[in-house]
């Protein structure tokens, strides 16, 4: 972990300064600029590739009129690297009542929506299955599975046991990937969509560091299984991904749904 206060020459001016937010994974530090309208991502040096691709790919999908940050500034030198991003008004969507989330839900889904109607073929970004199943095989051999991220009922499974259900339905999903290629967002839960209080419509996603091309259920995945912590009972979290399907457009496949949902906790060591 790097000392946020080691970077404040590294850090563009802010009236009033800079203020801690939270620690990350693998040393990361965001601090937040006193007037709320920036954030600032700092990283070791070994770390500058990674926040390197991360600025990238914020700056790409501001290209393409998808509503999120802009890169302000970068600086990088031989002990850490700096993205300055401005930031997105409004609330995560984690933080609003299930009433507001559900109110906010159509517009959750379109958003979505046309983040993966985007041309595929114009990102230069990859988040293939083969390379998120290689990253998963590296992270369960080193034993650097987090329990934390897994379903409940997973939780005293060994990692291996784990990756080894889903090895069978390798093939099928990389010829559906294939044949169904979107840009997706690549950790699409609720903390990374961001509401407008005033209206409840998405005014841009945030923390798009694995943003790439890949299958639609990497991202529908997950935002179905992380807004159930959101929704009060099980009726209503079925309303909703009924509700979703709706306003997406989808016939909802739920194996494909689970491969994803079971594979991307095994991504994080």
């Amino acid at each position: 972990m790097i000392d946020s206060t080691s970077l404040v020459g590294e850090l563009p001016e802010s009236d009033g300064g800079w203020e801690p937010v939270t620690g990350g994974e693998s040393g990361a530090v965001v601090l937040r600029s006193s007037d709320d309208a920036r954030y600032a991502k700092c990283v070791p040096a070994s770390d500058t590739a990674e926040l390197t691709a991360e600025r990238d790919r914020v700056a790409w999908l501001a290209e393409q009129g998808i509503p999120g940050p802009r890169v302000l500034d970068w600086r990088a030198n031989e002990t850490a690297a700096v993205l300055v991003t401005s930031a997105v008004p409004g609330v995560p969507a984690d933080r609003v009542p299930a009433a507001d989330l559900w109110t906010a839900w159509r517009s959750i889904a379109e958003a979505v929506r046309q983040v993966h109607d985007l041309p595929a073929e114009r990102c230069p970004f990859a988040r293939d299955l083969t390379a998120v199943f290689a990253t998963a095989r590296d992270v369960v051999a080193r034993g650097a599975v987090n329990p934390d991220f897994l379903p409940q009922e997973q939780r005293d499974t060994p990692g291996t046991e784990l990756l080894a259900r889903l090895a069978p339905q390798l093939d099928e999903r990389l010829a559906q990937e294939a044949a169904e290629t979107v840009v997706c967002h690549g950790d699409l839960c609720l903390p990374n969509i961001v509401l407008d209080p005033a209206t409840l419509r998405v005014s841009g996603f945030i923390d798009l560091g694995r943003l790439g091309r890949a299958d639609r259920y990497a991202d529908i995945s997950l935002l179905l299984a992380n807004s159930r912590d959101t929704w009060p009972d099980e009726r209503q979290a079925r309303a909703a991904d009924e509700a979703f399907a709706e306003h997406y457009g989808i016939a909802l496949d739920a194996e494909r749904q689970r491969f994803y949902l079971h594979l991307d906790p095994l991504t994080w060591g």
